[in-house]
Formats: structure tokens, sequence, C-alpha cells
């Protein structure tokens, strides 16, 4: 199967590719899950390298959460 690039990025071709087999519900909710934690993992390593990086606080969390 060819598929035109276009303005899709290589993960969109990649899921257009998965949508050509015809993947049965449970099988696209496997994969919605896959990517909710291949991005909930990215965002929290990069979440975790700013906190250490701008050296913040559990202190400093709280006290923004806790902020009106």
């Amino acid at each position: 199967m060819s598929l035109q690039a276009g303005n899709l990025s290589p993960l969109q071709l990649e899921l257009l590719k998965i949508y050509s087999f015809a993947p049965t519900d449970e099988e696209l909710i496997e994969v919605k899950k896959m990517l909710a934690t291949f991005f909930a993992d990215r965002l929290v390593k990069k979440v975790n390298a700013a906190v250490e990086e701008k050296g913040i606080t559990e202190a400093d969390i709280e006290s923004w959460l806790n902020e009106e």
C-alpha cells in the first residue's frame, strides 16, 4: 500500500496503515491505550526533567495548586 505523505506526519501515515487492515473495535481501543501510555510516559519524563533542572520542590507544587 502506497500512501502520499502530503502534510501527514510519519505517525499519521502509520496510523492510516493500521486502519487499512480493518482492525476490530477492541484492537482500536488497544491501540488508543498504547498511544495514550506512550505520550503520558513522555510527558512524565519531560516534567520530571524540568522539575530537576529548575529545582522545583513538592512544596512549590503544593503552593501552586493552592493558589487562587
